[in-house]
């Protein structure tokens, strides 16, 4: 890699793969020591092609989910199985992955415009601004950058675009599925919104067993699954479908308060 290279956006790669290590090694133990992340279907990552590959995932805190991805798959990358053990897969990490987030939140701070030299593709809300509703057309240069990053490598997407769970899926994210026919992976977490604040940047409570499944790629017919389709194949797979909301009886939760407390570290 030459000193100067740069990504299709104009970042420096030599820049943005140091901010990478310094981030990974700052915030490994949020996954592996503070915390304990259980992963599933790390083979799925290695067997994929360098670029067109799309990350679908609901979405818990701001920052704490994209960094637990770039960890998996950096350390799945490296040959480690279901585990982020031995932060050494951080030295030489995978430079052509990006995440899409929102303008207004990667503008907000120094510590958040530093991120975003690491991988984020920034978009303009549609539908929200500044917590205000509101209804504005897609920026065409923010569908064309996100199939620049898909042209150049991995690209991380949390369709719903917000943290709030069961939420609906935007149609732009179908629309570059149709458009750009990538390889779609599903990706489904859970334990982030108990471990993290909303930012994913304080850790709110240690001895949480966060789970991070990655799923097999999905079905999609690029030339006749409709938009509407799409979209559904993508709530049922990121399980933010309604029909996943139930009435847990309290029994079951006892019994998942039991199994959460023998899981919990010793702190």
């Amino acid at each position: 890699m030459g000193l100067f290279k740069k990504n299709p956006f104009g970042h420096y790669l030599i820049l943005k793969k140091w901010l990478i290590r310094v981030f990974g090694v700052l915030t490994h133990r949020r996954y592996r020591g503070f915390n304990e992340l259980h992963i599933e279907g790390s083979e799925i990552i290695k067997n994929l092609p360098d670029t067109n590959v799309l990350f679908v995932s609901n979405h818990q805190t701001y920052f704490a989910d994209v960094t637990a991805m770039f960890h998996v798959f950096n350390a799945s990358l490296s040959g480690r199985v279901d585990s982020i053990k031995n932060i050494g897969y951080i030295w030489q990490p995978k430079l052509n992955i990006y995440y899409v987030a929102a303008k207004e939140t990667m503008k907000a701070g120094l510590l958040a415009r530093i991120m975003a030299y690491a991988g984020a593709i920034t978009v303009e809300r549609t539908w929200r601004a500044k917590g205000k509703e509101i209804k504005r057309e897609v920026n065409p240069n923010d569908t064309e950058n996100i199939g620049k990053a898909l042209d150049d490598g991995w690209v991380i997407t949390f369709p719903q675009g917000t943290t709030k769970p069961f939420k609906p899926i935007r149609k732009g994210t179908a629309h570059i599925i149709k458009n750009h026919k990538p390889i779609v992976i599903p990706i489904v977490i859970d334990g982030f919104r108990r471990s993290f604040d909303k930012k994913g940047l304080r850790i709110k409570k240690r001895g949480i067993l966060q789970s991070f499944q990655i799923k097999e790629p999905l079905d999609i017919d690029y030339e006749n699954d409709s938009i509407e389709e799409i979209v559904s194949k993508l709530e049922y797979a990121i399980e933010q479908h309604p029909s996943f909301l139930k009435v847990i009886p309290t029994e079951e939760i006892k019994a998942m308060e039991d199994l959460n407390e023998q899981r919990r570290w010793g702190y």
